[in-house]
């Protein structure tokens, strides 16, 4: 017996040594993977940050990106990739294939500008054009480098006899157009396993979930005209209604969540003074963290508009409905996003970048600037807070039919917020590109990890089924309505 245990404790160490060995050679072939990953985007990224400068130069806005979009379909051609246009009705809209049978993994790209940002590569408020679009949230970085991932992966699973389907989704519009809303609707994404994404930002960080859901609509009211003075009694005043109905939200924001957004403006509201307005129009937006609570409020934001409109005696329509999920968190995806990115680390900036931000800094009316060395700096990863300040993206609508993880890093000089000045001049010239090859790294080994390893996609879905038990995706905007073509955010 003794003997017997003695030899059976030979054979557990002996299968101890060898799960070691194992597990030891498979962590070796990664660290392997991804070096020839690094090196491929390496090689890759002067060309893709060359197409990330010309789209910034292009500046268009959502759904009129023509060259943005003819460029990077163009570029993955060139590299390879099978590519549809004009998809889910969108003409800028378009997805790159490559491989074939699962898993299927899916990389997102934005390319859409901001209006009114126009804005030179220099630390000072100096427009390309007066009154131009400019790229100040990115997205020329973005779309770029999401491409330059998906052309890494590419050429790696070609050499390396890797099986699967890899996408490049272009998505046009995500300021404010709603582009991934309607990709969704059109069924874009459901044989995907996978979704990846990244943002431009001022810091290296994963992000999963925290963005606010939102929705938005123009509501128009419509009076009687009359002269204001000789006969006021015949009139029926639309802009009342509009005031009336600022006000009475101005009196529900005491008894809404104080993590709620609603913010509106005034686009018309009369000709002249002395004619009673006939014509008055508030566009309004409300977010919230949870799509659920911010339909509840949304729905009382539409008995408000009724209730302005029976006071004044005049009537109303709702049009140019849009509306964005929040992005659902998925911790399994996460957790190795972030071990990616602490593994690609960042970049330091070059002795004339550094002049440039530390200039550029001096702009932002703020008391302590963030360090310069922010930029390979890697926040730790947390679950994000639900009364911090945040946005709004159309990838939380796709979040909730696929699994989805996101993350940003440092394009932007520390201290910059994307919609700014600021953040188009730091997208245009090294500093940008600087951070957007280190999310093409991200991107394409988090993409590698899961072609080459099934558990990583199996525990993705796990996640994304706990994270759902029990609630069902809702899109804020009617069924049937086609992609607003002529919006211009």
């Amino acid at each position: 017996m003794k003997g017997l245990s003695l030899r059976r404790s030979g054979f557990v160490s002996l299968a101890c040594c060898l799960l070691c060995g194992g597990a030891e050679r498979m962590r070796a072939q990664s660290v392997s993977a991804h070096k020839q990953l690094e090196k491929l985007v390496d090689d890759n990224s002067a060309n893709w940050k060359q197409v990330s400068k010309q789209i910034w130069g292009f500046a268009e806005l959502g759904y009129h990106e023509e060259e943005s979009s003819s460029l990077l379909q163009w570029q993955l051609k060139a590299a390879g990739f099978t590519v549809e246009g004009g998809v889910a009705g969108e003409p800028t809209g378009f997805i790159a294939s490559y491989g074939q049978g699962k898993p299927v993994i899916a990389i997102l790209g934005e390319f859409d500008a901001l209006p009114g940002l126009s804005q030179q590569t220099v630390p000072e408020r100096a427009p390309v054009t007066q009154g131009g679009s400019g790229h100040a949230c990115g997205h020329n970085l973005l779309g770029s480098g999401a491409a330059l991932a998906a052309v890494a992966v590419k050429q790696y699973m070609e050499t390396n006899h890797i099986g699967g389907t890899l996408r490049y989704y272009g998505t046009p519009a995500e300021e404010g157009g709603d582009g991934k809303v309607y990709m969704v609707r059109a069924g874009l994404f459901k044989d995907v396993d996978v979704v990846l994404h990244w943002h431009p930002a001022d810091r290296n960080e994963v992000t999963n979930g925290g963005m606010l859901a939102i929705t938005g609509a123009k509501f128009t009211f419509h009076g009687v005209a009359a002269h204001a003075a000789v006969a006021p009694d015949r009139g029926r005043s639309a802009l009342d209604a509009v005031m009336l109905m600022g006000t009475g939200i101005e009196y529900m924001r005491e008894h809404v969540p104080s993590n709620a957004r609603i913010h509106y403006i005034i686009t018309k509201g009369g000709v002249a003074p002395n004619i009673v307005p006939d014509l008055a129009q508030m566009d309004l937006i409300a977010r919230h963290p949870s799509s659920g609570t911010l339909q509840q409020i949304w729905n009382r934001i539409l008995d408000i508009a009724k209730g302005a409109a029976l006071m004044t005696g005049t009537t109303y329509e709702i049009t140019g409905i849009s509306g964005d999920a929040n992005i659902v968190s998925n911790d399994a995806l996460g957790a190795l996003v972030q071990k990616n990115l602490e593994e690609v680390g960042g970049y330091s900036m070059s002795d004339a970048e550094r002049e440039f931000a530390s200039d550029l800094q001096k702009t932002l009316n703020i008391d302590s600037p963030p360090s310069l060395d922010q930029t390979h700096e890697v926040e730790p990863l947390r679950r994000p807070d639900p009364n911090a300040p945040a946005a709004s993206t159309d990838v939380g609508d796709v979040s909730w039919v696929v699994p989805t993880i996101g993350f940003t890093t440092a394009t932007f000089v520390p201290g910059v917020a994307p919609h700014t000045w600021q953040a188009a001049s730091s997208a245009g010239m090294s500093i940008g590109q600087d951070g957007m090859v280190v999310a093409s790294k991200v991107l394409a080994m988090t993409a590698l990890d899961l072609f080459t390893n099934a558990q990583l996609v199996s525990a993705a879905k796990a996640d994304f089924a706990r994270e759902l038990a029990g609630r069902q995706y809702h899109s804020f905007i009617p069924e049937g309505q086609k992609p607003p073509l002529d919006y211009r955010n």
